[in-house]
């Protein structure tokens, strides 16, 4: 394979690693009072990478660093989303952050950091390459998580985070060596077209593939990898919680396709990995949804639920076709939009010294305000995969791809779930609708969160209604990349 050794493919990974470290020298020398410098260029330097990614050079599918990076229509389709979720993030956070003293600069430039690890990872094309990029972005959330130096809780839940986090990079670094001994390549090309004519050796290949397996349903937070997902989410600044809970997602599913959709696809392997992932699948739809239930903390409630969403996204990923991938990739999209909408108005309802985070603070919302309870319950809706919210079409594709595949009873099972997962999405909306406030204290938040955060509540109802042309780009950037 003849591979460009130009550096454009990587061009928005360069603009941003140098508008990163331009961020962090400005910052040193600006006041406190004009930290909001710092938010700016934060924003503009995603801004800058948005642009250059949909309009830089290049073609469907460009290499660089000697076949290393890879520039495809997948990779650019998710950085495009993940820079809308990360400026999301941070319109939401910035009220946030100045109410607890973390309006500082160390929270973006280890943001936008994240945000290059989730970059490399999403156009990795050699198991090292996909190894760095996931280990810059792991590096950057455990300080994230860390970041309110004064709470024990945080700090609690970093250390989790980081002993947890290293233990699961460990085992998927050890599979990686595997698939390495086993192939002699680390480069994903290579070792696809090695394993396609049976020249990898089968045994050390497979102990490979279960500890990248363990890895992958760590970064998903999938059963039975998902011991850190509750605490973290608990312990972290919501803000953080918010980062945590949105972005990466993107980042996860990438890592998922190169190593399962491209890497390990071949006949032989996907009838080895795809029962695990029924495992891993059923077991998180089970424990995400049946747990949540007895949460009185939305964070930790939100967390059971993201295990149990990502349970449902491998759904998707077990037919091991473009069309249950494109309907896997479009559940991610749908539920970093779900998560950022539900996170945000967490943080809406937050102030200066008080955290909106039990399910009591969502008591009379619609008496306090009749449109973010509304904004709240379309999230809900979603959530709960109830028509006509993008949440029911995300759950109905990916059931559909399952039933193709040929699980039948599978699809039954999530169905009887998502039934279960109804009840703590709609306890919140009975609190909201049917109960006297708690808290009578105005609603605090800057006008452009506002907005914000209303576009992205009514994008539940948009892509509920009209989900062909997102789900049509999905299954475009995915036919042309595996």
């Amino acid at each position: 394979m003849e591979y460009v050794t130009p550096l454009y493919p990587a061009f928005a990974e360069l603009f941003l690693l140098a508008a990163t470290c331009v961020i962090l020298l400005v910052d040193v020398f600006l006041p406190e009072r004009r930290r909001g410098v710092t938010y700016a260029l934060t924003l503009l330097a995603l801004a800058g990478a948005f642009g250059i990614t949909l309009f830089g050079p290049g073609t469907e599918l460009d290499y660089a660093f000697s076949g290393m990076f890879v520039a495809d229509l997948m990779a650019n389709v998710l950085k495009l989303l993940l820079y809308i979720a990360v400026a999301v993030v941070m319109v939401y956070s910035r009220g946030y952050l100045r109410g607890r003293d973390l309006y500082r600069g160390e929270f973006f430039v280890l943001a936008l950091f994240a945000t290059l690890g989730m970059m490399v990872m999403i156009s990795a094309n050699h198991l090292l390459t996909l190894y760095l990029g996931l280990e810059l972005l792991a590096l950057s959330l455990y300080g994230l998580v860390a970041l309110q130096r004064d709470s024990a809780v945080a700090t609690e839940a970093a250390m989790k985070y980081f002993v947890l986090g290293a233990l699961a990079s460990g085992m998927l670094l050890y599979g990686m060596s595997m698939i390495y001994g086993a192939t002699g390549s680390l480069e994903i090309t290579r070792i696809q077209m090695l394993v396609a004519e049976g020249e990898a050796r089968g045994l050390v290949l497979l102990f490979g593939l279960v500890f990248v397996i363990a890895g992958i349903g760590f970064k998903l937070g999938a059963v039975p990898f998902h011991m850190w997902v509750p605490d973290v989410y608990h312990g972290a600044p919501t803000a953080v919680t918010l980062f945590i809970g949105s972005a990466p997602k993107i980042a996860a599913f990438a890592f998922l396709m190169r190593l399962l959709g491209q890497t390990l696809e071949s006949q032989f392997l996907f009838e080895q990995w795809q029962p695990m992932l029924i495992v891993m699948a059923v077991l998180s739809m089970a424990i995400g949804n049946l747990t949540a239930i007895v949460q009185s903390n939305v964070k930790r409630m939100l967390a059971y639920s993201t295990i149990s969403h990502m349970g449902f996204m491998l759904l998707g990923v077990l037919a091991g076709n473009v069309e249950g991938y494109g309907a896997a990739m479009f559940y991610v999209v749908i539920y970093v939009l779900m998560s950022l909408a539900a996170f945000g108005t967490v943080l809406l309802l937050s102030r200066k010294g008080f955290e909106a985070d039990t399910l009591d603070d969502f008591r009379g919302l619609n008496r306090r305000s009749p449109w973010f309870a509304f904004i709240m319950l379309l999230v809900m809706f979603a959530m709960a995969g109830i028509p006509p919210t993008a949440g029911f079409y995300a759950k109905l594709a990916v059931l559909e791809a399952t039933v193709q595949a040929g699980f039948v009873w599978l699809a039954v099972v999530a169905v009887l779930f998502s039934l279960v997962g109804a009840f703590y999405y709609l306890r919140i909306v009975k609190l909201m609708y049917f109960d006297e406030p708690v808290d009578t204290a105005p609603i605090e938040a800057t006008a452009d969160m506002r907005a914000l955060l209303s576009v992205n509540g009514l994008a539940m109802l948009v892509f509920g209604i009209l989900p062909q042309p997102l789900m049509g780009l999905c299954l475009y950037a995915l036919q042309f990349s595996l």
